[in-house]
């Protein structure tokens, strides 16, 4: 049986709290730039959606990364992460009854310390 530190929780929690934190500042950012929050961690058995925000007949579905660096918060968004966000989109499109009027696209914002969120439109 693998050791776990007594940090681990601790570790976790402030993982969730700092992820949390990021969401709140990139929803600010984007309302900011004129989108409107439709949804924030929107989760389905298939996978969870960080934002997803809406300007015109747009519908952004926004992965949030906190790092240090832009580069590394787009390169932490793999293939997998693609998948699952474009696998819960399309359950939420599916609920969505003017679904076909819609515009998709798949972003990231990158939340980095001590500066502005940085928005990557149509990143994947």
């Amino acid at each position: 049986m693998p050791k776990t530190h007594k940090n681990d929780g601790k570790r976790r929690r402030h993982a969730e709290r700092r992820g949390r934190y990021s969401e709140y500042l990139a929803a600010l950012y984007l309302m900011a730039k004129g989108y409107r929050i439709v949804s924030t961690r929107y989760r389905t058995p298939l996978g969870e959606i960080d934002l997803i925000a809406r300007k015109g007949s747009v519908v952004a579905f926004i992965e949030v990364k906190a790092r240090k660096s832009e580069n590394l918060a787009v390169e932490a968004v793999g293939f997998q992460s693609q998948k699952r966000i474009r696998a819960a989109s399309d359950l939420w499109l599916a609920k969505q009854r003017k679904a076909s009027v819609l515009s998709l696209r798949y972003d990231i914002v990158a939340v980095r310390p001590w500066r502005l969120p940085r928005h990557f439109v149509d990143a994947f």
